[in-house]
């Protein structure tokens, strides 16, 4: 009797990658990576699992609905939401050995239980890069610097790095004796780019228990308007007296004269007050990226300065700053952007088999051109010439070499520019020469 078949089918929130859509991510991953050694940073990773007192009330009561909880041979254990607060755990556990200041980066899939919807998942890779173990100023100049870098580095040059620093709200809380609604504030002023300020007021009201001109003298502050000078200057004004919000507004100031005095062009960078991250843990610099071209997407790389999250692991002081590349944020917008090429081989190079009793020449030939750095696939069977082009345009080979008996008896090689649409025959001492002019 046969077994009744299994419908196969993903969670809601979950998929599959084919190559197609793997290999982009392989290679944006790659680039994080290049960029983030550049600057420095080593690899570490933590596991997927951690007790659940580890990650609950880190990131903000939102987080704490959306965590995957569950009960393991009688513990209680989450999976990670994001990479920050095991880093923090980490660094509690491993900076005796690792020494401070330690600049790190992790790419890893975290799982977070939201409405799936464009670009959003409930189980996604983060590429994160932090520096702990310092306050400085220098450690979040050097972000912004690393943000824009990346995004360079993936081809972009239409983008906007839009700059807060928590100190400036957190400074105008403490003037109003506000500071222990902060986290209800901030998660009303997290909406202003999804809902009315009315709404945001409103929530302010309800939540956080502030009275309307409360509400609205915080929520002018996050929306100022005019330039980066003036801005500062008026932010400097209302905050005068107050070391927490004077500090923020000096720190913004040195960042922009070091985005100008680094070349970076001013449109690039923006001082945006009413971006707040709804994370809790953010205490300073906040930085959130968009694409001129689909700012509707979200931000595609973010985060922030945080010095109190290592607090809950250890009584060394671990002040902390960095950011995390949102992988398929950005690939759901590269692909509508069509900045994907449609490919699904890692090897540009197509070695097709005419006749088996040349196989072990077929198979040579490929192991020669990997010896000289190039990724080539050969074709495993001798079927119909027809079939193998079939097998090369599917899967977007850009070159595809040919050889039967008439090609072996001359000592040449067939090589097929299949975009140009051209074939040449060519000798094996040039063969190397000809497929690197078409790769170029």
């Amino acid at each position: 009797m046969n077994k009744p078949l299994i419908t196969p089918r993903t969670l809601k929130g979950f998929r599959d990658y084919l190559p197609s859509a793997m290999i982009p991510r392989e290679q944006l991953i790659e680039t994080a990576k290049s960029v983030y050694r550049s600057y420095g940073f080593s690899p570490i990773d933590t596991p997927a699992l951690e007790y659940t007192e580890v990650l609950t009330g880190k990131g903000g009561e939102e987080s704490d609905k959306q965590m995957f909880r569950f009960e393991q041979g009688g513990r209680d254990v989450a999976m990670r939401f994001d990479l920050t607060v095991p880093f923090a755990r980490f660094s509690a556990q491993n900076i005796n050995e690792l020494g401070t200041p330690f600049k790190r980066y992790h790419v890893g899939t975290v799982w977070r239980g939201e409405n799936p919807q464009k670009g959003r998942y409930r189980e996604f890779v983060q590429c994160d890069f932090d520096t702990i173990g310092t306050k400085s100023n220098a450690a979040d100049i050097e972000t912004l610097f690393i943000i824009h870098d990346l995004m360079l580095k993936i081809g972009f040059t239409d983008f906007k790095i839009r700059i807060n620093n928590r100190m400036i709200l957190n400074g105008l809380l403490q003037l109003h004796n506000l500071e222990s609604q902060s986290a209800a504030i901030l998660r009303a002023l997290d909406k202003l780019a999804k809902t009315s300020p009315e709404a945001v007021i409103q929530e302010m009201q309800e939540q956080g228990g502030l009275t309307q001109q409360q509400a609205e003298e915080i929520l002018a502050l996050m929306t100022a308007q005019g330039t980066t000078a003036e801005i500062l200057d008026s932010l400097e004004s209302q905050l005068k007296g107050n070391e927490r919000g004077t500090q923020g507004v000096h720190n913004l100031r040195e960042l922009f004269t070091a985005v100008e005095r680094a070349g970076i062009p001013a449109e690039r960078v923006v001082l945006d007050t009413s971006i707040a991250r709804g994370l809790d843990y953010y205490t300073g610099t906040i930085y959130e990226t968009f694409l001129d071209q689909m700012p509707g997407i979200g931000s595609v790389c973010s985060g922030g300065r945080y010095d109190n999250l290592a607090e809950l692991f250890t009584t060394q002081e671990l002040p902390g700053v960095g950011a995390s590349l949102g992988l398929d944020r950005l690939l759901a917008a590269m692909q509508e952007l069509n900045l994907l090429s449609e490919v699904s081989t890692p090897a540009p190079i197509l070695v097709t088999q005419m006749d088996a009793a040349f196989t072990p020449e077929y198979l040579r030939l490929g192991r020669d051109l990997r010896q000289a750095g190039l990724n080539v696939e050969v074709y495993p069977d001798t079927k119909a010439i027809k079939k193998q082009f079939k097998y090369a345009n599917r899967h977007g080979f850009k070159i595809v070499i040919v050889a039967g008996s008439d090609e072996f008896e001359n000592q040449l090689w067939q090589v097929k520019d299949m975009q140009a649409g051209t074939q040449t025959a060519v000798k094996e001492e040039e063969l190397l020469d000809v497929i690197q002019k078409i790769l170029a």
